[in-house]
């Protein structure tokens, strides 16, 4: 017989029921579960719910927040009668005055865990706007802060009445624009020229100003003095205690004192060859002082006997002063424009090692510096006093204690230097991990050892001693890109209790620290601490990166 199995005639269609295919042809039964899920490119991943607890556990120490600002907080100032009365400018070219005088905590709901009931930032009591780029400078003049002062990215100062409330606040008096860009302002403190400041550009230029509205009303914004000797961008001014003389320094590596109301040329203190009005210059061009890469802070002693500047890959140089006196001698100080490796008599040179660094004294072999001794003398002005580096990075920052023989240096290698003044600026101590995140300081803690992981460290941008009492004036406070707000008992190691946070408080214990103070984003760009002011009864107040300002008690 023939075999019919596959042959099907006209007569013989399959039905629906029989099978279009034969099983031995398909590759695979699947069998019939129409509830089987799809294939996933996360199959066996698990939810970690640590890490994303992690991720909210937001700590905030603060008692109150300013955050009407919609970018960084590049600067802040607070009145110097009235230290609650706060200013702050920044990257939205706007400036706003605050009162921080908080009754009670006020927390921003936006870093609490828990908030149960909406929390209010502070209220502006003024917005002041008018520049076209943003403000990276502003102060209150002095004595008693009738004026605030913004300077600007667009080259522009901006003069406004603190004492006019109404019918607006802080109306503008006058502003101008003289040069590209105002790299900073400085107040100037002498009893005989009120409303009186400095500003340094970005062309190098220093110039003095006066406002005094009263005497001449269509020109209220007068110029005292304009310097041109620095050849490139002026970074920092620190005028003398009693307002006399004024330092500036430079990215060319230059530092002048200026004579602007010419009371030193009138006490016969002139220098033979910087002119201008300066009666002390130092360039690169003499070895002894060059620091390769520029100057970018300095300080003035409150005696006002020396000078400090910092610049580049941790150089310090010590230069002294003019004392100014009614004595009729005359005293020419020659500034330094040509070429010498000679080294001072009094100096010091402190070189980086893995213990610090030990002071070296100089062929005069005298104990004391001349913060012991009162002032420079004619012969020590201008003169090299010690030469420091024990940090590695850049000295961002420079203050005095008022009470006592310290000085503190701030670098971008997240360390804090203490110098003893009275003792050839020996070193006292290093932090070296001043500014680094909670995960550097809780690793160090678990190893026992004084530092974390090098890439874990930010930038210390400001220190500052507290001014009102001598206890106070032991106490050092200092911010930094971390984003905490720290504060050193540098009279010696273990002053006071742990940290904030309690994370790392041995290795900050063995360094000073009392306290420290989170709230800011931290962590580097974007969130770090750019500037702070120091209120009665410890209180501080920041100027974030985030945009926000937090009040520490």
């Amino acid at each position: 017989m023939a075999d019919t199995s596959n042959n099907h005639g006209a007569g013989n269609a399959p039905s629906d029921d029989e099978a279009l295919l034969d099983p031995s042809e398909a590759a695979e039964i699947v069998p019939d579960d129409p509830d089987h899920p799809m294939d996933s490119d996360n199959e066996g991943f698990q939810p970690d719910n640590d890490a994303q607890e992690e991720e909210i556990q937001l700590q905030n120490d603060s008692i109150a927040y300013f955050d009407h600002h919609t970018d960084s907080i590049f600067c802040i100032a607070n009145h110097p009668l009235y230290p609650t009365i706060i200013a702050t400018g920044g990257g939205d070219d706007t400036t706003y005055i605050f009162s921080a005088d908080v009754p009670s905590p006020v927390l921003p709901r936006s870093y609490e865990t828990n908030s149960s009931s909406p929390r209010s930032s502070l209220p502006p009591t003024a917005k002041l706007t008018g520049h076209t780029d943003s403000i990276n400078a502003l102060i209150y003049t002095l004595p008693s802060g009738d004026f605030l002062l913004t300077g600007g990215l667009d080259g522009r100062i901006r003069v406004h009445s603190s004492t006019t409330t109404t019918p607006t606040p802080y109306p503008l008096v006058t502003s101008a624009q003289e040069v590209p860009e105002v790299n900073f302002l400085s107040p100037c403190p002498h009893p005989t020229y009120p409303n009186t400041f400095a500003l340094g550009a970005s062309d190098g230029s220093i110039w003095i100003y006066s406002v005094d509205p009263i005497s001449d009303p269509q020109n209220p914004l007068q110029v005292l003095q304009a310097y041109y000797l620095h050849t490139e961008s002026a970074t920092a001014g620190a005028w003398t205690p009693d307002g006399k003389l004024l330092a500036t320094v430079s990215e060319d590596g230059s530092l002048y004192v200026w004579d602007p109301f010419g009371e030193a040329a009138g006490a016969g203190i002139t220098s033979s060859s910087s002119g201008q009005a300066a009666v002390v210059g130092l360039t690169t061009a003499d070895q002894r002082f060059a620091v390769e890469d520029g100057l970018f802070s300095v300080a003035v002693s409150p005696s006002g006997s020396f000078a400090a500047v910092g610049g580049a890959h941790g150089v310090i140089r010590i230069v002294g002063l003019p004392r100014l006196s009614t004595s009729s001698s005359s005293t020419t100080i020659t500034t330094t424009t040509k070429n010498t490796k000679s080294s001072s008599s009094s100096s010091a040179k402190f070189t980086k090692s893995s213990a610090g660094a030990k002071s070296k004294p100089g062929a005069g072999g005298s104990k004391k510096s001349a913060a012991s001794e009162g002032g420079a003398t004619g012969q020590q002005a201008g003169q090299i006093l010690a030469s420091l580096q024990v940090q590695s990075e850049s000295i961002e920052t420079l203050a005095f204690s008022p009470h006592h023989p310290l000085l503190a240096a701030g670098s971008v290698d997240g360390s804090i230097c203490l110098f003893d003044t009275a003792h050839n600026f020996t070193l006292r101590r290093h932090i070296r991990k001043a500014a680094a995140s909670a995960s550097a300081y809780s690793a160090a803690a678990a190893e026992g050892e004084g530092e974390g992981d090098e890439e874990e460290a930010f930038a210390v941008v400001k220190v500052g001693f507290g001014t009102e009492t001598e206890d106070e004036a032991w106490m050092l406070t200092s911010c930094g890109m971390d984003g905490v707000v720290r504060r050193w008992d540098c009279r010696g190691g273990g002053g006071g209790g742990g940290s904030a946070t309690g994370g790392g408080a041995g290795q900050g214990q063995q360094q000073g620290l009392v306290k420290e103070w989170r709230g800011h984003r931290g962590e580097g760009e974007g969130g770090g601490v750019l500037g702070f002011v120091l209120m009665d009864g410890g209180k501080i107040v920041t100027a974030g990166d985030d945009g926000v300002s937090l009040v520490f008690a």
